[in-house]
C-alpha cells in the first residue's frame, strides 16, 4: 500500500508528525486573535487541532488531491483553497498566518509574507538556520535588518529532523513574527531606510564607523555610536532595530532630521 505522503514531496514538504511540536504552534497561535491562515495544510495535521481554537480557518494545499481529502475531514466552518501560496493574495484585513514552510521556499515565502498587509501575527516552522538568522540570533541578517523597523522576529524552539516525514537532512525552527503596532521607521521610508541597510551592509569598513563613514560627516557619525552606545568596530550584524531606525536619521543630514523629529520610533 503506498505511503499517505507519496508523491507530496515533489513539493518539498516535510510533513510534522510530532505531536508536542503541533500542540506549540497551537499554543502560540491561540495567543494571538483572528482568523487563521494557515500555509501548506498536507493532510491536515495542523489544521485539525487549529479548528479546536474555533476561529474562521483557511487552509492553503497546493497539492489538488490533498486539498479534497482534507476537505472531507475538517469542519464546515474551515475553507481549504487549492492554491500556492507565492501567488495566494493575502485578505488586507487582520489574520493570522500559520504554517510549515517547505524548506527550499523559505526565503521566497517570508518575503512574500512581509510584504503582504492585514496579517498580524505569523507562527512559521523553517530550517533551523534560517529561523536562527531571521530571529537575529547570533546576529541580525540584512533581511531581518530591512524589515526590524515593522516586524518583531522572535526564536520559539527548535524542532528535531526526526519530527518530519520524510525525514529532512536538518532540523527545523518554529519562529513567530509580530507586526509591531507602533513601527520604528515610518511606512512612507521603507524602500529608503532599506536601501540604507543594504548599502550599509554591502559597505566596505573593518567596523561599523568606517562603514556608515559616507553617510554622515565623522563628528556626527561619533555622536551617533556615542548616544546608541554601539562600539566603532560593531558589524552590521550587531546592531539591533532601534540602532538600525537611528541610523534613518542620521543619514537625513543635519537639514532633515529635524523636520524628521516626528517619525515613529520609540
Amino acid at each position: 500500500m503506498p505511503s499517505p505522503h507519496h508523491g507530496r514531496h515533489e513539493f518539498g514538504q516535510n510533513f510534522i508528525r510530532d505531536r508536542r511540536v503541533i500542540n506549540t504552534i497551537v499554543d502560540l497561535v491561540a495567543q494571538t486573535t483572528g482568523p487563521i491562515i494557515e500555509i501548506g495544510a498536507g493532510d491536515g495535521a495542523l489544521t485539525l487541532p487549529l479548528q479546536r481554537l474555533r476561529r474562521p480557518l483557511t487552509a492553503i494545499e497546493v497539492d489538488a488531491r490533498r486539498a479534497v481529502r482534507l476537505d472531507t475531514r475538517t469542519a464546515a466552518t474551515t475553507n481549504v483553497v487549492t492554491a500556492d501560496f507565492l501567488t495566494y493574495r493575502l485578505p488586507a484585513t487582520p489574520h493570522v498566518v500559520v504554517g510549515n514552510l517547505p524548506f527550499h521556499q523559505t526565503t521566497a515565502m517570508l518575503r512574500r509574507l512581509l510584504h503582504s498587509p492585514g496579517w498580524t501575527d505569523a507562527v512559521l516552522l523553517v530550517q533551523w538556520e534560517v529561523a536562527r538568522r531571521r530571529a537575529g540570533v547570533g546576529g541580525a541578517t540584512m533581511m531581518t535588518a530591512q524589515w526590524w523597523p515593522w516586524f518583531e522576529f522572535a526564536l520559539a524552539q527548535r524542532v528535531p529532523a526526526a519530527a518530519f516525514t520524510p525525514r529532512p537532512g536538518v532540523d527545523g525552527g518554529l519562529i513567530t513574527v509580530r507586526r509591531r503596532a507602533d513601527p520604528l521607521v515610518d511606512h512612507h521610508d521603507r524602500h529608503r531606510y532599506q536601501r540604507l541597510v543594504h548599502r550599509v551592509f554591502t559597505g566596505r569598513g573593518r567596523g561599523i564607523a568606517q562603514i556608515v563613514g559616507g553617510v554622515a560627516p565623522r563628528d556626527v557619525t561619533r555622536r551617533w555610536l556615542r548616544d546608541n552606545r554601539i562600539r566603532v568596530d560593531a558589524l552590521p550584524r550587531d546592531l539591533s532595530a532601534p540602532q538600525w531606525a537611528s541610523l534613518l536619521d542620521l543619514s537625513d543630514g543635519p537639514r532633515d532630521r529635524g523636520d524628521r523629529g516626528h517619525r515613529q520610533r520609540r
